[in-house]
């Protein structure tokens, strides 16, 4: 039978893998999320001598099973190769027991590289199968690093737009400056008064919205999504997990068939959901942690089985992580309610509208293998500078983030079992963050923390935010909230519009 994907809001709205990939996010608000899990031999004698484009093609033939063996072939080896500046393409770091899983080697030195480099292709390929010759629009919000690494992947592809709307105030100034310096004719960079969960509210309307839908229709446009509520990039996410694991296997840091934990920081729990997904399909693992910063919903659900936005939102020095609704939980709590989409919708309608909503769990053994915890800004920066004063070692807020609250689970359980620590972002996109935790002494600007940061780090500086202050910026717009649909109506059908 061929893998079916469901949404998580409407049990008869099942789709194939290409199908969802090119609709992005399922049109009555759900996400399309498989129903079981392929099954997989993973055979890791022979995994850990395999490449990281050989693991992908394992993984995603899988998972997409309506794509052709070439086509997966195509699509994995467009994306993974002279754009990431090591051959491994997710190397690791490792300190003991503490593995630092490095997914920041891409274009945009941001773990979004690794599932945006392929999304494009298999947003391509699956239009071809589907017989769709319309344009296809991807439109999305970003925290920082979506939106960026979405550009890259979709500059200039034929027969696409991309439009990004980030927070004006939420982002760092390198992040912000990588997002408005982009090239290609078919990209747009919108910053919106506001922040991030606005931003993508409304994008999830401009999904639903019959009406607009109906009109780009009659002009021949659809739209699509680049963020993880999108399956093609979710799924190319579980490929780094089980790469991974077979590398620590290789380097004899673990024996085959030994359970790892993985810490994970999140916002909108797409990462860590892969990892969830890993395990589903046999990697061994023990332990799944959580790890958010001051806005720390995710952290209160696991503890007490209710979500709850109704809280201040906290513009921090981890800004991909500064969200109170994280879509990809909706996907997790799907398959705690025992894949109920009429239960799930409802919860997510109570979200909506009360702000919040309980969960009595149907799958209790789902929620045992959280843990969830977060750290203060304080923390984080002592984390930063913990982790270079012992090891010599940079890693980013965001890193920092997963580090903390991996020390925090640590004292709690005195668990020694082997851990993958996920490192997010590359110290250079938040030079001036990663500088003053560890000299005391704040840079004037980014651009000279950069500079500091490769004195003390010994690091080369990436091209990616080498000279960055020197690009000709490209994109001006700002909007309110209120104007996102018109400033997206404005780009794909004109001025009239």
């Amino acid at each position: 039978m061929p893998m079916l994907y469901q949404s998580t809001r409407q049990e008869n709205n099942k789709v194939s893998a290409s199908q969802a990939i090119l609709q992005g996010l399922a049109q009555d608000g759900g996400l399309f999320t498989p129903l079981e899990m392929p099954k997989l031999n993973l055979d890791f004698d022979k995994l850990k001598k395999a490449s990281y484009q050989e693991v992908a093609q394992f993984i995603l033939k899988a998972f997409f099973d309506d794509f052709t063996e070439e086509e997966i072939n195509f699509c994995v080896q467009s994306a993974y190769g002279s754009s990431f500046d090591d051959e491994r393409i997710a190397p690791m770091t490792s300190f003991g027991q503490e593995h630092y899983l490095e997914l920041y080697h891409g274009e945009t030195i941001a773990f979004k590289d690794m599932a945006l480099s392929i999304l494009p292709y298999l947003m391509t390929t699956a239009a071809k199968k589907q017989g769709v010759d319309r344009k296809i629009v991807i439109l999305t919000a970003t925290s920082g690093d979506t939106g960026k690494a979405a550009m890259a992947g979709f500059e200039d592809v034929p027969n696409t737009e991309i439009i990004v709307f980030y927070p004006k105030n939420g982002v760092s100034n390198i992040q912000e400056l990588q997002m408005t310096t982009q090239t290609g004719t078919n990209t747009h960079v919108i910053a919106i008064e506001g922040n991030f969960d606005d931003a993508q509210t409304e994008v999830k309307r401009l999904f639903s919205d019959n009406t607009l839908k109906s009109t780009l229709l009659a002009n021949n446009i659809q739209f699509s999504s680049a963020n993880s509520m999108n399956i093609g990039r979710l799924v190319p996410q579980i490929v780094y997990y089980v790469y991974a694991y077979a590398q620590l296997i290789k380097s004899n840091a673990i024996t085959k068939g030994q359970e790892i934990n993985i810490v994970v920081p999140t916002g909108n729990f797409g990462n860590i959901l892969a990892s969830y997904y890993a395990k589903e399909i046999g990697l061994p693992v023990a332990k799944l942690i959580c790890a958010s910063n001051e806005n720390n919903v995710l952290t209160d659900f696991f503890k007490s089985h209710t979500y709850n936005k109704k809280r201040d939102f906290k513009l921090t020095l981890s800004p991909s992580m500064d969200i109170l609704v994280s879509s990809n939980l909706e996907r997790l709590v799907f398959h705690l309610m025992g894949n109920d989409a009429k239960a799930t919708k409802k919860l997510m309608d109570q979200l909506i509208n009360d702000n919040q909503y309980q969960i009595q769990a149907l799958k209790q053994e789902i929620f045992d293998l959280f843990d969830a915890g977060f750290a203060t800004e304080e923390a984080t920066k002592e984390e930063i500078k913990r982790v270079f004063k012992k090891y010599g070692y940079t890693i980013d807020p965001h890193t920092a983030v997963a580090s903390a609250v991996y020390q925090d689970y640590l004292k709690k359980t005195k668990d020694n079992t082997p851990t993958l620590i996920v490192s997010t972002a590359s110290p250079y996109k938040f030079p001036s963050v990663v500088v003053t935790a560890i000299e005391n002494e704040r840079p004037n600007d980014d651009f000279e923390a950069v500079d500091l940061l490769n004195k003390i780090s010994q690091v080369s500086v990436p091209k990616a935010v080498d000279s960055i202050e020197k690009r000709e910026i490209k994109h001006h717009t700002t909007c309110a909230i209120s104007e996102m649909q018109k400033a997206v109506e404005t780009i794909l059908l004109g001025e009239s519009n």
